[in-house]
């Protein structure tokens, strides 16, 4: 079941990602091409602020063409622990510190053609920090929804992205066993 590499040419280097292009041999001798997207790994955050409501971001998605809601996240830098990651990006991107973290699960993005993976933590106990401090080229609104109106918003494709439908899923269970 394995792919051998046997030869590798990266074809681009980037910002956020890698584009490698490999030659591979299949477990039944035959050769191939994969190409595989590097990234260094993200951190979603699913936070419940003090009245029970889902903390969402909006923003424009280029890649997308679309607005799209979502939970706070971002990549990691090198050399950073996860937890440290959802820190920074939840202060980020809503201007939110949290004093409860719990560590919910990870899954790989799209693991036909890349390596990312989303480790997703949970925040509670929420206090305004300061302002939000984007990056230059980052446009956000923060909201706070219930679990409804986030499925609602789910249904409408204005959440559309598999972390934040992950995250929905998740709170929704942890609903139904309460």
């Amino acid at each position: 079941m394995v792919e051998e590499t046997v030869q590798k040419e990266t074809l681009y280097r980037g910002k956020v990602i890698d584009l490698e292009l490999h030659d591979v041999t299949l477990p039944d001798g035959n050769d191939a091409k994969r190409e595989i997207v590097r990234h260094p790994g993200a951190v979603g955050i699913i936070t419940i602020d003090n009245d029970g409501r889902i903390i969402l971001v909006k923003q424009y998605r280029k890649a997308l063409g679309k607005v799209i809601y979502e939970i706070p996240a971002g990549k990691k830098e090198p050399g950073e622990d996860s937890l440290t990651t959802a820190k920074r990006e939840l202060e980020e991107e809503t201007g939110y510190q949290a004093e409860q973290w719990k560590e919910v699960t990870s899954f790989y993005t799209s693991p036909g053609f890349a390596d990312e993976i989303i480790e997703l933590y949970e925040a509670r106990d929420i206090q305004e920090s300061h302002q939000l401090s984007l990056d230059e080229d980052e446009f956000i609104e923060v909201i706070a929804v219930t679990l409804e109106e986030a499925k609602a918003l789910l249904h409408q494709q204005l959440i559309h992205d598999a972390k934040t439908a992950y995250a929905l899923l998740y709170l929704d269970i942890q609903a139904q066993q309460s």
